[in-house]
């Protein structure tokens, strides 16, 4: 119910753009540093939504361009070390005033931390849904207890935990096989799945991947540097939609 703000007849594609937390600089050039250019391409481009952390959505986002904003909630670097664990860091309050239409939180299935996330995400889930606000889940399984994180069992145990969470869309990443793939979306039930977009890909193969994808019964995309890492962004973009809405 509540991620029908993002969706467009029941499909999505979400601009990501919350790497500058969790990667560091390292994914910018001297173009897509500036969020002004991002917030520029999610607007030309159409997205059903773009993600932002806080600072970046308190600077940057222009709710005039009728581009449904969703608020990263946590967030940490990629220099900690250890079992991850990812905090709070904005809360669902801020993402309101913000003009959210959605938030979005990452839970690290696996690490000796998860229980500290799963309360907190709960929270988040009630606080969010009273506010009528979609809830955006990104379940990447790591830490002590995953031997292998793109594992068919792990990826589909994760799904689940989405769902029994209350998650509205679980972003999850792809491990190249279609077969888990759906049986992942199954294991999820009601709740929505997307894929991550990942590391810069060729146009050939993040074509191909899409297209097994969405074969899968996947809602959509949450994607991020494989738009606004490329010299032809709005080419690809008009691409993946062609795939995504048939």
């Amino acid at each position: 119910m509540f991620e029908e703000k993002l969706l467009r007849d029941g499909k999505c594609i979400l601009l990501a753009y919350d790497q500058g937390l969790e990667h560091g600089p390292t994914d910018f050039n001297d173009v897509n540093v500036d969020p002004t250019y991002i917030m520029d391409l999610a607007e030309k481009g159409q997205f059903n939504g773009v993600i932002f952390q806080r600072g970046i959505a308190e600077k940057y986002y222009r709710k005039e361009s009728g581009i449904p904003l969703i608020v990263k909630l946590n967030g940490k670097t990629r220099l900690e070390k250890g079992d991850p664990i990812s905090h709070q860091l904005c809360s669902v309050k801020e993402a309101v005033d913000l003009g959210a239409v959605a938030v979005g939180y990452t839970i690290y299935v696996g690490s000796s931390h998860e229980a500290e996330m799963f309360e907190e995400f709960s929270k988040i889930v009630e606080e969010a849904h009273d506010n009528e606000l979609a809830v955006i889940v990104w379940m990447y399984p790591r830490g002590e207890g995953i031997a292998d994180e793109f594992d068919k069992d792990i990826l589909a145990y994760s799904a689940r935990i989405a769902l029994e969470l209350g998650a509205d869309i679980v972003k999850m990443k792809y491990n190249k096989n279609q077969d888990d793939l759906r049986w992942i979306v199954k294991a999820a039930g009601k709740t929505k799945v997307v894929i991550a977009g990942g590391s810069k890909l060729s146009d050939e193969e993040l074509l191909k991947e899409v297209k097994e994808e969405i074969a899968c019964s996947t809602c959509g995309l949450a994607i991020g540097r494989n738009i606004w890492q490329r010299n032809n962004p709005y080419e690809i973009i008009k691409k993946l939609k062609a795939i995504v809405w048939g």
